[in-house]
């Protein structure tokens, strides 16, 4: 189990920080010196180095876009054109200070950032804000290509000019702009990719293209670009069902997934710059992501006799024995259809010297569709069983070792061996997203005061969000007969050889010819079908500063946001007699007024001290603003019957919090920094599901009611806004070329961060064992170097414990505690200097190089809930830019 209070890179890190700046700056402050002395034309020489690329490059970018930054800002940078520098976006944001990654089928996809999950951030696309194809807010990072982005941004403190900022923090992917570069341009990139878990190997590949073009006046550019994957993937999983008071076991699910992963981004970008007056852009981007995945299983109820001919077991010492065990063996589908479309349309003009407007038109949409295809076998009906022996494994699960090898298909048969009602099921579900943007922007400059421009404007934002879900029943033969069963399919069994199953039964569940009967209402098609709608008004104003205090430049910008939000939630009313459900609606309008304010004091020596102060809000959940509801009348509540009932909020109001950062920040020449950062959020508000008191009159008496409440006000269990609470921390970090404390190491150079983060919420309040994307500690550590155009880069990262999300296999969001990580990936490159094939380029990459698990248990290691091996990836890849 890892211990990351006791990291010692991370510790170390945070000791040192002072040391490595006063050991780098006297050589840093010599430099600076030297390039005083330069004349013009060594200036323009350095203006073509800073063009440069390569691990150096993308880092020092980065570290401009920081240091620049009239807030409080982390930066990725591309390493060279179609090049973030690592597997995706997601994995180059998770190296950011106070950011992490929740891996997802072994990738890193959704973004936590200083303790708090994807839901409170939000996501924007060159300013303008992205829908997402989960149920929720959070944006899934692997839709969009990393090759088709030139940077990314994460804004820690908001500004009043900052729209759809999220509470813990805004991330903007940014990507090219033709007219950024003197001359037309061409990079490609192919890679191969191979995911390795123990001695399985399977293949796939990645290829990009980029084009970038002017015309001879530089009044016109464009940009295309092209990015394909073919990534596989495999993983081995344990599943515990749960424990009773006594520590047994009650039941597990082992499974072998592979899935195949292809996805097609495209965007373009047309820039027009006519003249200094007038600039304007055209940006379309647009990505297919499609998935299937067949997964084979042996899952089994021990806390019941379902699953057991003979209830009775035999307790070891760290094992569980029993008789007459009959599992059931699932072979399942599940394939997604993901399309994303993002379109905008911008244009600034300067009037004159004093005035700029600008105005932005956009359009996000996202579609997903997909469909769990379930199929259930079992050892005949009336079979005795065998035994099953179940052994704790200190690695974090329970070998599972059965008296049959299950190596022979045909002593098996396709029936509902568990006796969950369907002999499989079909379970197609979609989700649609829809956000149309609307801005326009002022700006006037002053020559002279402490105020150098006031900037004003106002935005509309008008979102559309729906989910539908629903289920067939599969049968055997005919649905109206029970315990009908058909032979194995033949030829269906591969050895698998992990958690004590030596073989495991398969087949295509879609060469049966089933049955089939609609299970919408028993399935909770109602509640799992729901619609949200947004309009969001938004005007701001915002004075940017640049004045002195004492002899100290200062320089930041205040200002204030008000938003006015439309919010209407759909959903279905259900109840006894009625599961199908009947539509309803309901809505609320409030208004919300969030000052920021961000002050940055450029010290000596190249020093920053920033302060920001600002109110913030994330927008409730999309599932929690459901207006769907089911009710009923519990006959035997004490006191007598009561009204009771269950479902989402569409009056909810977002999460809001007041929040203090404060950030030391010194830089050495623009190679590197060192920063101690200190930040504090006091929620007002929260949402948790709580017990409130709600008028059911009006509604219909639900059938099989035999005697009704005296009164009509009842319970409704829902999703409010609760007060209190607040996350604070500290966060460490460092980037340091080496040889700027000792020329000899030049090419040599350090990334580190560490994070402390506390929070005084109870988490038992919203249901989970902590808040969810909460990990008490994270560090991550890069060394690279990079000389003679060879470039090597090592990362580990690692966080402690923390409660994720998924979907279930009930199509329902899932919270569940994840177990500390570590993650280590390695790249190693080569680009030819000079010559006819200069820069030619070679790459080599390993994700996940010691095979980190995913893990989570039920609050203690001796109860292990899940374990999931998904092996490395490894790519092997070239490119050339001309």
């Amino acid at each position: 189990m890892l211990n990351l209070k006791r990291d010692m890179l991370s510790v170390a890190l945070a000791s040192a920080l002072m040391a490595m700046a006063a050991n780098a700056q006297a050589q840093a402050q010599a430099a600076a010196e030297e390039d005083e002395k330069a004349d013009e034309a060594d200036v323009k020489e350095l203006d073509a180095v800073e063009v440069r690329s390569g691990i150096v490059a993308g880092i020092e970018n980065a570290i401009d876009s920081k240091r620049d930054a009239r807030s409080i800002v982390e930066a990725v940078s591309a390493e060279d054109i179609g090049k973030l520098p690592d597997f995706s976006i997601a994995d180059s944001l998770a190296r950011l200070p106070g950011v992490t990654a929740q891996r997802v089928r072994g990738r890193a996809t959704d973004i936590n950032v200083r303790g708090l999950s994807g839901d409170f951030s939000a996501t924007t696309l060159n300013g303008r804000e992205q829908t997402s194809m989960g149920i929720n807010r959070g944006v899934e990072f692997d839709q969009y290509p990393a090759e088709l982005m030139k940077q990314v941004l994460v804004y820690k403190t908001p500004q009043a000019g900052l729209v759809g900022q999220g509470l813990s923090a805004t991330i903007d992917l940014q990507t090219i702009r033709p007219l950024d570069f003197d001359k037309r341009t061409v990079a490609v990139n192919l890679r191969a990719d191979r995911n390795q878990l123990e001695s399985s190997d399977i293949f796939g590949e990645r290829g990009s293209v980029t084009y970038i073009d002017q015309n001879d006046a530089r009044t016109l550019g464009l940009v295309l670009g092209y990015a394909y994957l073919n990534t596989p993937g495999q993983s081995n999983s344990w599943r515990a069902w749960g424990y009773d008071g006594t520590g047994l076991l009650e039941g597990a699910t082992i499974q072998s997934r592979l899935s195949d992963q292809v996805r097609e981004g495209f965007n373009a970008t047309l820039e027009y710059r006519p003249n200094d007056a007038h600039r304007g852009a055209l940006d379309v981007f647009y990505s297919q992501f499609d998935s299937s995945t067949t997964q084979r299983g042996i899952e089994i109820g021990l806390g019941n006799g379902g699953y057991l001919t003979n209830s009775g077991v035999v307790r070891g010492q760290n094992s569980f024995t029993w008789t007459g065990a009959s599992p059931v063996f699932r072979t399942d589908k599940y394939d997604s259809e993901d399309e994303m479309l993002s379109v905008g349309w911008n244009h600034e003009w300067t009037v004159n010297e004093d005035w700029k407007v600008t105005a932005d038109l956009s359009m996000s949409k996202s579609e997903r569709n997909g469909r769990n295809f379930e199929s259930n076998a079992g050892l005949p009906p009336g079979s005795p069983g065998t035994t099953l022996t179940a052994t704790f494994n200190p690695g974090g699960w329970y070998d599972m070792r059965y008296g049959m090898d299950f190596n022979n298909p045909s002593q098996l048969r396709l029936w509902d061996r568990g006796g969950w009602g369907g002999d499989g099921f079909d379970k197609p579900y979609s989700i649609n997203d829809e956000i149309q943007q609307a801005r326009i922007d002022f700006e006037r400059s002053f020559d002279s005061g402490f105020i150098s421009s006031l900037e004003f404007g106002a935005n509309l934002t008008m979102r559309e969000k729906d989910r539908f879900a629903t289920e067939d029943r599969l049968c055997i033969n005919s649905c109206s007969l029970s315990n009908q069963t058909a032979p194995y399919p033949a030829g269906g069994n591969f050895a698998f050889g992990f958690f004590g199953i030596p073989f495991m039964p398969s087949f295509d569940p879609s060469t049966v010819n089933y049955a089939r009967q609609s299970r919408f209402a028993d399935f909770g098609g109602a509640r799992k079908s729901f619609g949200v709608e947004e309009d969001i008004t938004t005007a701001y104003i915002q004075a940017n500063l640049d004045t002195e205090y004492g002899s100290i430049p200062v320089s930041g910008n205040i200002g204030v946001q008000v938003q006015r939000v439309d919010q209407t939630g759909f959903g279905r009313i259900t109840y006894n007699g009625n599961a199908i459900g009947t539509p309803f609606e309901a809505g609320d309008t409030y208004t919300n007024v969030l000052p920021s304010l961000n002050l940055i004091a450029d010290l000596p020596w190249e020093q920053k001290l920033r302060f920001g102060a600002a109110r913030q809000v994330a927008r409730p959940r999309i599932d929690d603003l459901s207006a769907g509801f089911g009710y009923g009348v519990n006959q035997t509540a004490p006191g007598g019957p009561r009204w009771e009932a269950g479902g989402g909020n569409p009056t909810l109001r977002p999460w809001k919090a007041d929040a203090l950062d404060l950030s030391w920040e010194k830089y050495f020449g623009g190679r590197g920094y060192v920063s101690i950062a200190f930040f504090h959020k006091d929620l007002l508000n929260y949402v948790a599901n709580q017990s409130v008191r709600y008028d059911f009159t009006g509604l219909p008496i639900p059938a099989g009611v035999t005697a009704l409440p005296a009164s009509r006000i009842g319970v409704y269990t829902r999703p409010v806004n609760a007060e209190g609470g607040t996350i604070k921390g500290f966060e460490y970090a460092v980037s340091l070329p080496f040889d700027l404390m000792w020329q000899p190491l030049e090419g040599f150079g350090l990334q580190a961060s560490y994070t402390d983060t506390s929070t005084s919420i109870d988490p038992r309040v919203l249901g989970v064992p902590q808040l969810p994307g909460f990990s008490k500690y994270t560090s991550n550590v890069t060394l690279y170097w990079e000389r003679f155009g060879w470039g090597v880069r090592a990362t580990r990262r690692t966080r402690s414990s923390y409660v994720g999300e998924g979907v279930n296999v009930f199509l329902d969001s899932e919270r569940s505690l994840i177990g500390s990580e570590e993650i280590v990936d390695l790249q190693i490159s080569y680009t030819v200097q000079e010559g006819p094939v200069k820069d030619l380029g070679f790459i080599f990459q390993i994700s996940n190089l010691t095979d980190e698990p995913f893990t989570r248990n039920f609050g203690a290691a001796t109860r292990p809930q899940e374990y999931v091996e998904y092996g490395n990836n490894a790519l092997l890849g070239v490119s050339y830019k001309f």
